[in-house]
């Protein structure tokens, strides 16, 4: 079944587009990459996410027009991304999160994503299923990540242990055991790590008055030095400390909190606080897996947008010395477009009746199917 899945992340640099051929469910699964680009927003939407996401207030009405251009701009994504003389069968759209409030006890959780699903079927007459996180939220889950079933199967590994680390906006993270192990699914384990590359982007951003939006490879921070203390007293915020199941968004390492790590560095050169925010990323990420996993991994493979920087991989190899830090490439999954690929093939499973999501990553009551069908 030829599949294409869309996912743009809290980075909002543009959407992720991966057409793939899948066989089989699960323990019998082939997913053949056919093509993938990233296709980024007209820079007037990206703006109005970007300020959605920042709180900024917003009418209803401006609200629905957004949604529907968004899903106009994944709608465009599908058209370019098929060769000629092939049309996918089914797409799987992540959508756009502008909002996300993760479940706490006694309080089910909310997350919120824009580009609707029946705008791109009817554009693109293809059926269409989105709306990802909802069933796992109304089964008392975080709703995220959703992402550690899909890993489980796309990249699982007979023998050694491995953490498949996807650094987009906001980090996340899945622990796999070896698949040799009895009743290994259940003791998948996975949760958000906290920033990605927000705090970094913004960073820059801010640094350059908006004449750079990224640290390219990472060359500008590896031209400091990491100021060892403020990462010891920043990873004592709750977040990093919280067992999972747990998952953040823009809402915590955003703005503000960028704000108040450059007034602890106030004293920094420009240089070295950019080094310091990139390695809080990369020990926050360490530091997470000596919290919270039952062992250290074998290996890391990294995906998304940080896994381009190589500052940050050599901190978070530095972090884990014992670990092999490659990517999924590496590992013969694009490393570029694996979250797209995850939704395309959550979106497979949703069209078998297969759940989508692992009861011990999201802390749902129960395995739920996953997505709203959108057919023609």
């Amino acid at each position: 079944m030829l599949v294409i899945g869309l996912m743009s992340g809290t980075s909002v640099d543009g959407i992720d587009a991966a057409l793939v051929e899948i066989q089989g469910t699960t323990s019998d699964l082939q997913v053949t990459s056919v093509a993938g680009k990233t296709y980024p927003y007209p820079p007037a939407i990206r703006q109005q996410i970007l300020d959605v996401c920042a709180g900024q207030p917003i009418s209803m009405a401006d609200l629905a027009a957004l949604d529907e251009s968004i899903a106009h701009c994944f709608a465009d994504a599908v058209r370019q991304i098929q060769p000629a003389g092939m049309k996918a069968e089914l797409i799987g759209s992540h959508g756009q999160t502008v909002f996300h409030q993760p479940a706490q006890k006694g309080r089910l959780g909310y997350s919120q994503q824009i580009g609707r699903g029946a705008v791109i079927a009817q554009a693109t007459g293809i059926t269409t299923i989105d709306d990802f996180r909802t069933a796992d939220i109304e089964a008392g889950g975080q709703g995220a990540p959703l992402v550690p079933k899909t890993d489980a199967y796309l990249l699982g590994d007979a023998q050694h242990h491995l953490c498949i680390q996807n650094i987009g906006g906001i980090g996340n993270c899945t622990y796999l055991p070896p698949h040799a192990a009895a009743d290994w699914e259940s003791q998948v384990l996975g949760w958000d790590t906290g920033p990605g590359n927000s705090l970094m982007d913004l960073a820059v951003i801010a640094l350059t008055n908006g004449q750079q939006t990224y640290d390219a490879n990472g060359d500008w921070a590896a031209q400091g030095q990491v100021d060892q203390a403020l990462i010891e007293q920043w990873l004592q915020q709750e977040y990093f400390r919280t067992p999972p199941p747990k998952s953040t968004g823009r809402e915590l390492f955003g703005q503000e909190y960028l704000a108040a790590c450059r007034q602890d560095a106030a004293h920094l050169a420009d240089a070295d606080f950019l080094a310091t925010i990139t390695d809080l990323t990369a020990a926050s990420i360490a530091d997470s897996y000596r919290r919270f996993l039952p062992r250290l991994p074998d290996r890391v493979l990294l995906c998304g947008g940080g896994a381009r920087n190589e500052f940050l991989k050599a901190r978070l190899q530095g972090h884990l010395p014992q670990a092999a830090v490659l990517t999924t490439a590496e590992a013969g999954l694009d490393s570029d477009f694996k979250e797209a690929i995850a939704f395309a093939l959550l979106a497979y499973w949703r069209w078998h009746n297969i759940p989508g999501n692992l009861p011990t990553v999201t802390g749902a009551r129960s395995a739920v199917l996953l997505g709203k069908v959108h057919q023609i």
